[in-house]
């Protein structure tokens, strides 16, 4: 048998994600049939009123799973009262559990004392441990953290989760790059003139306050989800798709980030929160009067910065990074701008747009604009853009990385090095913003943003 041990399996985020990822593995036939699943938390519960709130979640949050399939999840459910900080209660709840996959769904703050409990409680060493993000709240935190559980595992049994890497078009940037010769010979500073990765969404807070407001938009998507995405728009040709070969390459790129110094952070970084509006059909409160919020904190609702890669591919080349929230408009994308054309041989007036090859997250679809001469005069030009829709992701982001959990498979897991080197690019910008500079700017909920260029 193989047990995963959930702790914080009564919080929000295994309502959320874990409970709906093991029902989406159970629907498609995924679910390993010697799987149990044994829940933790301080919660005074029994076996059966933790599935009677199990089953409520599936409800809530997968309500399009077949009954079948929800009493099928249900029914390998455990649960355990422990103190997942307390060394004597978290080895109670250990005991029988192997081979094991220990999952903290707990809050950030939990993360240290739980990793020391895992280890005087005498964690298997091949047990494989999954943290959630954040991964500590600065460097020194992340490096503290890494220290912690190299105590208690080894690197290839530690899965720090960021479920954009799950993500079918994500994934797809790999195939883009390193398996179309038309693409990787161009793909560089010489013939690319910038690179666009933004995360618009239309959702405000959303009952998030305890969380989000100690963290903000640049903690929450920037230093890590679309750092990652940077890595694999930037890094090097890896040897093989290997979770190793993969960490490499990517902590490679973060090495090579350019440190923010105050005035870089200035000239190159944008931070803004949202005030009343309306965005879609609905009306947003000012963030300032969500429920939970200190508006004394100055947390940012929206975050831009470029960064600059010093090395020998991307020097000079501004990779601009952007996420906000309660927007007019929902947009995920990654945006290739290719540069013109040394010599433009049709003449003032008609000046080519320029060849953009975009990567579209959410629906999944790559597009690419090219020029082309018009249907009247052949010295016109028109732009056509080429397209084409992905096939819907077989397995949700959560239920895939859940899967490759169980599997042992840490492919998809951010390395120590990566999650270290984002918060030394991120540290800088976050001391600099506390000195009020660049100012808090405010922009309308359902606006496309503040006005300050970003």
């Amino acid at each position: 048998m193989t047990t995963l041990l959930i702790f914080g399996a009564v919080g929000d985020l295994a309502g959320r994600y874990l409970l709906p990822a093991l029902a989406s593995l159970a629907a498609s036939g995924n679910l390993p049939p010697e799987l149990r699943v044994r829940g933790a938390g301080r919660e005074d519960l029994d076996r059966d009123s933790f599935r009677a709130h199990a089953g409520e979640q599936l409800d809530q949050h997968a309500g399009d799973v077949p009954p079948d399939t929800r009493d099928t999840v249900l029914d390998r459910l455990d649960y355990v009262v422990a103190d997942v900080t307390d060394p004597s209660a978290v080895a109670s709840a250990l005991r029988g559990t192997t081979p094991l996959r220990v999952y903290l769904a707990l809050p950030p703050a939990l993360f240290e004392p739980t990793v020391r409990a895992l280890a005087e409680a005498g964690l298997p060493r091949d047990a494989l441990v999954v943290v959630e993000k954040p991964f500590g709240t600065d460097l020194e935190g992340a490096r503290r953290l890494n220290r912690l559980l190299a105590e208690v595992t080894d690197e290839d049994h530690i899965f720090r989760v960021d479920h954009f890497l799950a993500k079918q078009t994500v994934q797809n940037i790999l195939g883009l790059r390193f398996a179309n010769r038309i693409f990787e010979p161009v793909w560089n500073a010489r013939h690319i003139e910038s690179i666009d990765i933004t995360w618009d969404e239309t959702l405000a807070l959303e009952g998030r306050a305890s969380y989000y407001d100690t963290a903000g938009a640049l903690r929450d998507m920037l230093q890590n989800h679309l750092l990652q995405l940077l890595c694999l728009v930037a890094m090097e040709p890896p040897h093989t798709l290997g979770a190793r070969d993969l960490r490499e390459r990517k902590a490679d790129v973060l090495r090579a980030v350019r440190t923010p110094t105050a005035a870089q952070t200035a000239r190159d970084t944008v931070r803004a929160r949202y005030t009343a509006g309306r965005a879609g059909n609905r009306d947003v409160v000012d963030y300032t009067a969500e429920r939970g919020v200190d508006p004394d904190r100055g947390t940012e609702t929206f975050a831009a910065m470029t960064c600059w890669i010093d090395n020998w591919r991307w020097a000079g080349v501004p990779f601009r990074l952007r996420s906000g929230k309660a927007l007019g408009a929902a947009r995920s994308e990654i945006a290739i701008r290719f540069r013109d054309v040394p010599h433009l041989v049709f003449g003032q007036g008609h000046e080519p747009e320029p060849n953009v090859l975009r990567m579209v997250l959410d629906p999944d679809r790559v597009e690419l604009s090219l020029n082309l001469n018009g249907a009247g005069d052949p010295f016109d030009l028109e732009p056509a853009c080429l397209g084409t829709d992905l096939a819907a992701q077989e397995l949700p982001a959560y239920a895939r990385l859940l899967l490759d959990v169980l599997d042992g498979d840490t492919t998809l897991s951010v390395g120590g090095a990566e999650a270290e080197e984002a918060w030394r690019i991120v540290d800088p910008v976050l001391a600099t913003w506390s000195t009020e500079t660049p100012p808090l700017l405010e922009y309308p909920a359902g606006s496309s943003g503040p006005s300050a260029k970003t």
